[in-house]
């Protein structure tokens, strides 16, 4: 390596791959920074830097640089493959990311070389055939996880009222039953309202990201938080058993309804039971471009034959058989009016936020390309884009230093995403409400391991590029930093302080066992949480790992 000034340059190592590291401007402030990493995992050579505390790491030589590394139960190169959209896009956290590193469901890794102990020693290991992805999503890091288990009390809740009213032991439910098929849409609504959620986490990142906060109190809050969606689906579900057994009743009970009312009720049931069916895993991972649509378009359908469901019952006189009692008084006194109401404003709400705005897209690699934006934004928030803004929505992180512009880092995995590629467009449909994922949850904790593979960096850039109440350190295992993603998003890893930053460039040193890395570096940093972005296998292998040594962590579930 060539030696250089110290007061402009240093050379530094990026998991092995050296590079120069001069002061550079920053891309959103230009301020000046200079490189520090930590020392990577394996056989290394470290010699010191008389400034700082920094140090220049070098690999000790080699046979072959991909001998040190450790088997892995999951890819971490940027190859990818075409399984991406065609077998459906990842959970939102994931989709976020938009990994590059997937597997061919099913597909084996080749056998590695490693060393077994001597010098020279070298054995064939044969690692083995990795779960599918559909396999993964539908076990979802286990059978009794928060998500699963906030399903089952709200489900269980409404069964057990249910059961009640179908026993005559519960009056109320058994002459509101549509009154309560209401209240569960309005909830799973709030389960699903990016502007209540936003405010949701503000004010839980607000009220426990405190030192003094116990740590349980906050992964709590954090697991609970992340697993709101199993009470949307569960709500979903139960209100299709609500508006069943309001139905049912309303039938043997004919005269009291008029069959405008029927009809009403029985198209609602259908379009609400479609949503469910379409929801279901299975159909939404294989098809989800069905999915996103059909949800969209019988949801908005069943909200709009909801109004007329109220309006008509509201008014409707049994004794008469007609609407004389159609008044806006008489309107304003039903629960349902303001219910159905409330939810139509959560659901209008992102909609009148919608915008068309101009941008620029660069693309360093055929692998990825780089959406910037006007306006800074804090750190942990994300972002949806669309080019046919009633046909399709994606979500990706926002990297941004919260002065005056943002990006975001699109993984070319898709359709979608390859096109941003092979046809950048000039303008871009955006939401103008950010919305706040699991990342946003680490200004809750003290001290933090951010863990990424391939393009999920993106999720966690902004905490290095603007002031973070946690004390992070980022882990980026990926392939040629430089020719994948070029040289703007290697900058901003640059210039933070030693230890902070940990790059393992798989091109050079191998694919790692990721969660082993996770661990280690958890342990060192003292880290509260450890949160990690990558493929759902990956992810749930360093979740695991991490939580068996007694350390928090969480990572992307199927619909967080």
């Amino acid at each position: 390596m060539e030696s250089l000034n110290e007061e402009n340059t240093r050379s530094s190592s990026c998991r092995g791959v050296s590079f120069e590291i001069r002061a550079r401007a920053n891309s959103f402030t230009g301020s000046s920074l200079i490189n520090n990493f930590d020392r990577p995992s394996g056989r290394w050579l470290q010699l010191p830097w008389r400034l700082g505390n920094s140090a220049e790491v070098f690999p000790e030589p080699v046979h072959s640089q991909r001998l040190l590394s450790r088997s892995s139960s999951h890819f971490c190169d940027v190859e990818r493959d075409d399984e991406d959209e065609k077998h459906g896009p990842l959970p939102i956290f994931q989709e976020v990311s938009n990994d590059l590193e997937k597997q061919q469901p099913g597909q084996a890794l080749e056998p590695r070389e490693q060393h077994t102990g001597d010098k020279g020693d070298r054995s064939v290991t044969p690692v083995k055939t990795n779960e599918s992805r559909l396999s993964i999503i539908l076990l979802d890091q286990g059978l009794f996880t928060v998500y699963k288990r906030l399903f089952a009390v709200f489900f269980t809740v409404n069964m057990a009222a249910l059961v009640l009213a179908i026993a005559g032991n519960f009056s109320y439910a058994e002459r509101k039953a549509a009154t309560f098929a209401i209240y569960n849409v309005l909830v799973l609504t709030l389960c699903r309202s990016e502007a209540f959620l936003r405010l949701v986490f503000w004010c839980s990142v607000k009220a426990l990201g405190r030192p003094w906060v116990p740590l349980r109190m906050k992964t709590a809050t954090t697991s609970f938080l992340q697993s709101v969606g199993g009470i949307h689906s569960s709500c979903g579900v139960s209100s299709v058993a609500w508006l069943i057994y309001a139905l049912v009743r309303t039938l043997k009970h004919r005269h009291n309804a008029s069959p405008e009312i029927i009809a009403v009720a029985s198209a609602i049931l259908s379009l609400l039971f479609v949503s469910c069916l379409v929801s279901f895993p299975l159909v939404r991972h294989l098809h989800h471009n069905v999915f996103e649509r059909t949800h969209r378009f019988a949801g908005w359908t069943a909200l709009a034959l909801l109004w007329v469901f109220v309006v008509l019952t509201a008014g409707y006189d049994p004794k008469s058989e007609s609407y004389d009692k159609l008044n806006a008084s008489r309107l304003a006194k039903q629960q349902e009016i303001w219910l159905t109401l409330l939810v139509t404003l959560l659901t209008v709400l992102p909609w009148v936020t919608v915008k068309r705005v101009s941008v620029s897209v660069a693309s360093p690699s055929g692998h990825a390309s780089i959406i910037k934006f006007a306006g800074g934004v804090k750190a942990g928030l994300l972002g949806r884009i669309s080019r046919s803004p009633l046909s399709e929505w994606h979500a990706f992180a926002i990297i941004s230093d919260n002065k005056e512009g943002h990006m975001m880092l699109a993984g070319a995995v898709g359709d979608f995403t390859r096109g941003l590629v092979s046809d950048p467009p000039s303008h871009l449909w955006v939401r103008g409400v950010h919305f706040a994922g699991l990342p946003y949850l680490v200004h809750m904790y003290n001290r933090a391991v951010l863990v990424a593979t391939g393009s999920g960096i993106a999720v966690f850039l902004s905490f290095l590029l603007q002031p973070c109440a946690a004390e992070v350190c980022v882990v980026w295992v990926t392939k040629s930093v430089d020719q994948n993603f070029g040289s703007e998003i290697k900058e901003m890893m640059s210039g933070h302080p030693a230890g902070k930053v940990i790059i393992h460039d798989t091109a050079v040193s191998g694919r790692p066992n990721v969660a082993e890395l996770a661990v280690e570096t958890a342990k060192k940093w003292k880290a509260e949480v450890v949160v990690v972005t990558s493929n759902p296998q990956g992810s749930r292998d360093v979740v695991d790992a991490c939580r068996g040594e007694g350390i928090a962590a969480f990572g992307p579930i199927w619909d967080s």
